[in-house]
This record gives C-alpha cells, structure tokens and sequence, in this order.
C-alpha cells in the first residue's frame, strides 16, 4: 500500500507541475479532448496483465487528454496525458513556434511483472536475500510476485537557423527498479535479483537540406550506471554470504554522419559513416579487499573497450523508364580491445580467461525492377556478405569457432497489376552460408565439444517463397492472402541443428455494410519445426523434432443506432508446441518420460458503447472478456510412473517453488466521458 501512495503522489506532483506551466496557457481557446473514468476486472490476471499496469482484480481510475493551442504570436502550446491513474501513464508537454524554435519533456512508465507466483522460505533483511537454513515444505511458504518499474523522462529541443539548417538535441535518463527471478548454486537455490539501474542517453544532431543536398551529423552518448554491485544471499542460521555480481556500470560515445545527394532528378547516392566507443572500466566487485572472492592474480578492472567503425554508401537510380535500381556496400568493424586475463587460477596458473569478440563484415546489395507491358513487373536482387571473425589463441575454446563466414542471397520475383481490382506478387529468395575450416576446442577425453555445430555459424541453405493477392470483387469488399513458405538445412558438423521449415498463411477481409455499419475479419495460420541431433548418452545421439504451430483468428463489427455507435471485436489465439524425441531412431523406453506437450490459448472479447451527451461530449462504455489457458510444464517434473509435479529449488536446502494458474478468466467493465472542444 506504501509503495502504491508513494506512485500516486509521485505522478500527482508531475501532473500539477505540467499543469502549472502549460494551464495559464491552455485555459482558452485550446482544441482537443479530455476524458475522464474508470473501470475494473473481476480477478487476476497475471498472464495477460504483465504489461499493462492492471494484473491485479480492482478498480482502476483513467485519465486521458490531449490539449492543443497556438497564440497571437505563432506559439503552439500542447499537453497530452495517458493512462493517468495507472502504472503505464504518459505525459507529454509541448511548445514550439512552427520553423523556429520548440521543446518538449516526456514522462513515460513502463511496467513488468512477473506472471509466476513464487512460493518460498526466503525472506529479506536489508538490501540481503536470504536461504532458509533447511528445506521448507514445497507449498508452506509465503507466496511472492516480482516486478520491475521503469521511470523515464526525455526532454528535446529544436532550432532552425535560416531555412536550410536545423539542431536537434535530447537528453533522456531511465530508472528502472524493482526485483527479478534468479538463482544461486549448483543445487540450485532460489534468489531475487535486485534492479536498480540508471540509463542516460543524449544526442546532439545537426541536419541540412537543399535541393541536392541532405546531411545530419552528430553525436550520441549513453551511460549505464547499476546502484548494486553485488548481491549478498546467506543462510538464515547467520552463515558467511554468498555472493552474486550484478552487470557493471558502462558508457558509450558515438559520432555520425549521414544523407543523400541528388545527383540528377532520377539517380540519388546515400552514406553512412559512425564510429563508437564503448568502455566498462568499473572496479570489479569481486575484487574487494577482505571479500577473498577473487584470486589476488586476477584484475582488479575489466579495462572493457569495444570500437565499432561503420561506413556505408548507396545508389538509386532509374537510368531508363522502366528500370528502377539500387545499389548498396556496407563495411562494419568491431574490436573488441578488452584485454585478455585469466580470472580464475589453479595455484599461480590461470585456468579461466575472459573472450573478446571481434568481427569485420563486407556487404555488397543490389536490387532491380523491371517493368513490362500489361502490367506486369519482374524483381531480382542479389546481396553478398563476406565476414572476417575473431577466434580465441588464449584460454579454453568450450565451442567450435570460424574465422571467415560467408553468404550469398538471390531474390527473383513478379509482381502484377491483373486488373482494376485484383494485384498479386510471387517472390523466390535462395540463400547460401559457408565458412572455412572450424577451430574445435580439441579438449582431451571430451571430444563431443569438436563436433557441436553452434546455429551462428553452421553451414546453411535457405529456400523462401512468398506470394501476396490483393482483391476487391466488389467495391465494399476488400481481401487479402497471404502465404509463405521456408526451408533451411544445416551443416558442417554432426551436433545441433540439421533442418527448419516455416510455413504461414493469413487471409483479411474488411466489407462496408452500410453507410454506418462494416465488418472485419482476418484469420492466420503458422507453424515452424526444427529437427536436431544432440548427444543422448556416452554411446547413444537423441533426435529432437520440435513443433510449433499457432492458429488465430479475430472478427469485429462497427456501426450506429441513431446517435448510439457500437463495435465489437473478438480475437482466439491458440499455440501447441510439440518435442518428439528418440534415441538413435528408436522410440524412447518407459525409463524415459518425455516432455507433454504445452498449449497456450487466450480469447479476447471487446465492445463498446458511445452515446452523445451534449454536442461536445459523450459516455462510452467499455466491455472486455479474458479467458487464458495453458498446460505449460516448464516448472514441473516428470518422475517415472508417476503424476508430474511442481520442481522444487534446493530440495535440502531451499524448496521454493513456481507456479501459474493454468486457467485465469477476468472480466471489465468501465465507463469514460469524453469532452472535445475547439
């Protein structure tokens, strides 16, 4: 309740200072609307409700407005407010004199919540988490909801000096606080991962435009600073902590330059040029004198530095009339110059070392357009990436790396104006990946780690096809389908990935009834699947067959009773994921359970009521229904011949556990008025 007063007051001071400076202002002959109200949902709903600011059942009161005025002088003032009175609030101020000068602030809350409800022994003191000394009872604990909150606030300013230049600038800084599901130990334990994070962000860019000419060139900043360097988490019997690092303050700085040129009234060049730094140089928590967390040979600093240099440049050009062509080459480089140091020692000899990542990429684009008679046009294009990547010489390789990658990718297609009322498209896209030879980690006695084959970097060839109708029958009636198929298959080495397909289909209608009165529909249908190879035992490899398909579909009407308008829409969304597995192609044995599978559903249904008041103003009612499913076992465990049950943290130490309701149904209902004026 404390932290709730705390939000209302904090938002009800930021309204009132924005009202004291933009009310005088607004308070006659302003143009906009204003509305006011409330509704609420009778239960919970944790799922559907994590970003939204209402998961919990209750009422919640609304303030929206949108306010707008120019003066004598040419000055507009302006002021809008969303969601006033909950946790997703907005508030925008404006000012500005049209081609001359102007400024605004921004005040937006983003808010996450965790949609599991945890029940644990944990319990906290101070900024510490602590771990009940001895295994709770799974269920006897006390039941926890974690969220995080993220407060931001922007201010921009604009100048323009004579026609052709402008300035731009904008400062931004973010707090984010809250708590996070975590963990510690290899039992494991259950642990909150406390946030309070600061992100500053600042720009400062110059534009020019004439005729032939369009540059911007600026600056940009970044600065990420965390209040908590470690986390403390001990036993509740007064043991010694064990402490959890937390991500380390960074900044980052990042000049550019970009635009176009005119060259002639139908060829345009484009470019492209940055270059950043990006540093993380705080002293590592782990290194603290008395802590004994870290090796006295180890780095007090990361002394983290990574240099991204980018320089493009493009070409667009119709050299005759029925020939539209662009051109593109790309060159991005990032160093990573972070020195390499081993961290963690056996005796004097350093066993664990930090990986930099560094990269250069070459890419070359070009696309074409032809057209030809009755209509029809054909498409092509090619884009080839050649990429140099870094592979470690110290330290442990733990996974196959390639020095060089590479990809070509062809594009063919046509496209046709059939008619008045009927368009279509068909496109084809052929990708080919291929590096050189891999540098296997050679790890003696483990040879599984020499024939891994990561996602990133495996050989692959990929085959797409897309194809678009646009069709009006009659003039009130609009269609459109769409479907979309791919497949890809991998390479290179004996484990991970081998095959993926993906298939989509969706079809939208729209039809005009009446004058007052139309009606939408769409409807789609998706499905992916991935077969791999991993290792099931010392002698034996697991396939894996992975499904997903999703289906969804929404309805809605529109349309007037005398003064009274009316809509409503309904919305199903249903996703099933399937996991087959065997063993060397043989079903697996009643020793082995495998994973069920999971399938999500959510249906929505909305409507509405508007009826008018005075001539200026209206009461609209608001209708929502909510039903979510699902038979998720992500936290569950599958013993044989038995029912699954919840998994437990720590099952002698700990015995936390995760849970959702598998069926959250909630209803709302809310009413608003709404006043305009001019």
């Amino acid at each position: 309740m404390r932290k709730k007063m705390n939000q209302t007051l904090g938002r009800t001071a930021l309204a009132a200072a924005l009202v004291s400076v933009y009310g005088p202002a607004l308070a006659e002959d302003a143009r906009g609307s204003v509305s006011v109200g409330g509704g609420g949902w009778t239960n919970d709903r944790h799922q559907a409700g994590q970003y939204d600011g209402m998961r919990d059942k209750g009422f919640y009161p609304t303030l929206d407005a949108d306010v707008e005025k120019r003066d004598d002088s040419g000055i507009t003032w302006g002021l809008k407010v969303r969601n006033l009175g909950l946790q997703t609030r907005e508030i925008t101020g404006e000012v500005e004199r049209q081609g001359d000068i102007g400024g605004s602030f921004e005040y937006n809350r983003i808010v996450k919540d965790n949609p599991f409800t945890i029940d644990t022994g944990l319990i906290r003191n101070g900024t510490r988490e602590l771990v009940p000394a001895t295994s709770i009872v799974p269920g006897t604990g006390r039941d926890l909801e974690l969220s995080t909150v993220r407060d931001r606030y922007t201010a921009k300013f604009y100048k323009a000096f004579g026609e052709r230049f402008t300035f731009h600038a904008s400062y931004r800084v973010e707090n984010k606080e809250g708590n996070q599901q975590w963990g510690r130990g290899g039992a494991p334990e259950f642990a909150i991962q406390p946030i309070n994070y600061t992100t500053r962000i600042w720009e400062a860019v110059l534009n020019y435009a004439d005729t032939r000419l369009q540059f911007s060139g600026g600056y940009i900043g970044t600065s990420f600073d965390n209040s908590n360097g470690l986390a403390a988490t001990s036993l509740s019997t007064g043991a010694s902590p064990f402490l959890l690092t937390l991500p380390l303050d960074n900044r980052s700085h990042e000049a550019f330059v970009s635009g176009g040129y005119n060259f002639t009234p139908t060829t345009r060049g484009t470019f492209k040029a940055s270059y950043q730094r990006a540093t993380q140089n705080e002293f590592l928590p782990t290194a603290r004198p008395g802590l004994g967390l870290a090796s006295p040979l180890a780095p007090t600093h990361l002394d983290g530095r990574i240099d991204t240099t980018l320089v493009e440049a493009g070409l667009n050009s119709r050299p005759i009339t029925d020939l539209t062509v662009n051109a593109n080459v790309r060159y991005r480089k990032l160093e990573d110059k972070t020195p390499i140091n081993g961290y963690v020692f056996t005796g004097t000899t350093p066993t664990v070392f930090n990986t930099p990542w560094s990269y250069k990429t070459w890419t070359g684009k070009v696309d074409a357009t032809y057209r030809l008679k009755d209509g029809y046009s054909l498409l092509g294009g090619a884009e080839y990436s050649d990429q140099n990547r870094w592979v470690p010489k110290k330290g442990t390789l733990w996974v196959p790396f390639r020095s060089d990658l590479d990809e070509l990718t062809l594009r063919a297609g046509v496209r046709k104006a059939m008619s008045e009322t009927v368009n279509g498209s068909l496109t084809y896209l052929h990708a080919n990946r291929d590096g050189g030879n891999y540098d296997v980690p050679g790890t003696a006695g483990d040879a599984v780690k020499d024939v891994i084959n990561p996602l990133n970097i495996a050989d692959r060839k990929r085959n797409k096809l897309r194809g678009l109708v646009d069709w009006s029958p009659v003039d009130n009636l609009t269609l459109q389908f769409i479907a979309e198929g791919s497949k890809d298959k991998y390479s290179g080495l004996p484990y991970g990935l081998e095959k993926g397909s993906g298939h989509v289909f969706t079809v939208d209608a729209s039809y005009q009834l009446k004058e007052d009165w139309s009606f939408h529909a769409w409807v789609s249908f998706d499905q992916t699947k991935a077969e791999e190879e991993t290792q099931g035992n010392a002698v034996s490899t697991k396939d894996n067959t992975l499904k997903e398909k999703g289906t969804s579909y929404g309805v809605g009407l529109r349309g007037a009773v005398n003064k009274l308008k009316l809509g409503a829409d309904l919305e199903r969304f249903r996703s099933v994921n399937k996991y087959d597995q065997n063993l060397n192609g043989i079903a697996l044995s009643t020793s082995l359970v495998p994973v069920p599978d999971i399938t999500n559903k959510m249906l929505r249904v909305k409507a509405f009521a508007s009826y008018p008041i005075l001539k200026n103003s209206e009461l609209r009612a608001n209708f929502i229904y909510e039903r979510w499913q699902t038979d998720d076992w992500t936290w569950m465990m599958f013993p044989v011949g038995g029912p699954s049950q919840a998994f437990v943290y720590g099952t002698t130490t700990d015995g936390t556990t995760v849970f959702a309701d598998q069926k959250q149904n909630s209803v709302f209902g809310g009413l608003r008025y709404i006043y305009r004026f001019e």
